[in-house]
């Protein structure tokens, strides 16, 4: 019998087919995702995103593509992205938590 993965496991493994575009490499690949934290029992889900440079030109498309693959995660039911190394990254952060997961 197969062991269920995780639901840190299940984030992980949609986060792999987010793409950047410029570089045509997944976001885990480029280490863009740091300190993803999962809890199975509220559904709850944690992490911060880091874009490739803090001028980054998709660093917002790049957000939304990553909350919306995380939200897609049966078992997710709210989420929390933090944007960090970036030149607008309070702004972001909050836009981005305002939004429905």
């Amino acid at each position: 019998m197969a062991l269920e993965p995780t639901l840190r496991e299940k984030v992980l493994m949609r986060l792999a087919t987010v793409i950047d575009p410029e570089t045509g490499a997944d976001v885990l690949r480029m280490r863009l995702i740091e300190e993803l934290e999962a809890d199975e029992a509220s559904g709850f889900v944690r992490y911060r995103f880091r874009p490739s440079s803090p001028l980054c030109p998709i660093a917002v498309t790049l957000a939304h593509d990553i909350k919306k693959a995380v939200a897609e995660v049966e078992g997710v039911k709210k989420q929390e992205i933090e944007v960090v190394g970036y030149i607008k990254a309070e702004e972001l952060t909050r836009l981005l938590n305002q939004e429905e997961a």
